[in-house]
């Protein structure tokens, strides 16, 4: 069967019009929400008192008067709104009011890949671990291997991540003196805060791959296929996983959005010069320019990470394709 036949048969089952409708609404989603984003952040910052110049005491009238110029916020509000929109389109967010001769998208292009470094190590491992323990549990239902797992699961739920990184700290830094404390100089400074990151996610990967589990293992056509004589590993690879793996699918948006905002209090905690200390740091000292290029720039990356998921769920889950075209 060559590539074109395959494709076809591949639409035959989801209809191009029915999929372009599809994108087309989750996109408009996708752009309204970042406006919303963009606009309700904009003026909330724009709200609160005080600027970022009235720390530098002593600072003459004249000066402060040509800073204001210089960044633009002499100007009204609706035209600094309407520049700083044109500017998220050219992914120019402006020069930083505190970090001299630095722009928003240079401290993005420095913080950025230490972030997106602890937090794909974080999404892999927490997808990894969740399904392996997910799988145990449902295999060795209420067994002493599945109550383990459960009370893990409950454990990972109930606590706060900011406690366990600094558990983790206190035994593999302090008492262990296996890893480094609080510093970046390698792979190795990486692994307790991915760690820290992927403890939730993986518990609740975990109790949901269980219950999926064991939901479609009750099934008539599971029982079906071991009556015909298909051995275990043929029915859990030709039934059972697939099916099970279809509503993590939906997770997959949110686990990566709870990575990426849970990584702003474990690089602080650890040290990391990832966008977790540069937007700290910008909230304190009131950096307004990189304060709002950073949570645009977050919520682009979480936004369309939610959209690339839907359209996967939507491929791969012909109920959603049902759905939807009703």
């Amino acid at each position: 069967m060559n590539s074109i036949e395959l494709s076809y048969r591949f639409f035959l089952k989801r209809p191009l019009k029915t999929t372009f409708y599809y994108i087309l609404k989750k996109f408009l989603y996708l752009i309204s929400s970042l406006f919303f984003v963009i606009t309700s952040t904009f003026f909330l910052m724009k709200s609160l008192p005080g600027d970022p110049f009235e720390e530098e005491r002593g600072m003459r009238k004249e000066i402060k008067k040509a800073l204001y110029a210089y960044y633009g916020l002499d100007k009204s509000l609706f035209v600094q709104y309407e520049n700083y929109l044109k500017g998220c389109l050219t992914l120019d967010f402006g020069p930083s009011l505190i970090y001299e001769h630095k722009h928003v998208m240079d401290i993005i292009k420095e913080g950025f890949p230490i972030s997106a470094l602890i937090g794909s190590q974080a999404f892999v491992l927490s997808i990894f671990l969740g399904l392996s323990l997910g799988g145990l549990s449902a295999y060795f239902h209420q067994r002493k291997l599945d109550s383990a797992i459960l009370f893990f699961s409950f454990a990972g739920i109930s606590l706060p991540g900011f406690l366990l990184a600094t558990l983790l700290q206190h035994l593999f830094a302090f008492r262990w003196h296996l890893l480094p404390l609080a510093r970046f100089d390698g792979w190795s400074s990486t692994l307790l805060p991915a760690l820290s990151l992927s403890f939730l996610p993986t518990a609740y990967i975990t109790r949901l791959f269980r219950v999926r589990l064991l939901n479609i293992l009750s099934q008539d056509y599971i029982k079906l296929a071991y009556a015909k004589g298909f051995s275990s590993l043929a029915v859990f690879f030709r039934h059972t996983l697939r099916n099970s793996l279809l509503p993590l699918f939906a997770y997959l948006g949110p686990l990566l959005a709870h990575i990426v905002t849970g990584s702003f209090v474990i690089e602080k905690i650890f040290a990391l010069p990832g966008l977790g200390q540069w937007m700290v740091k910008s909230i304190q000292e009131r950096d307004y320019t990189t304060i709002l290029g950073l949570t645009v720039f977050y919520s682009s990356l979480l936004l369309l990470s939610v959209f690339v998921f839907d359209l996967l769920s939507f491929l791969l889950d012909p109920r959603l394709r049902t759905k939807d075209s009703e």
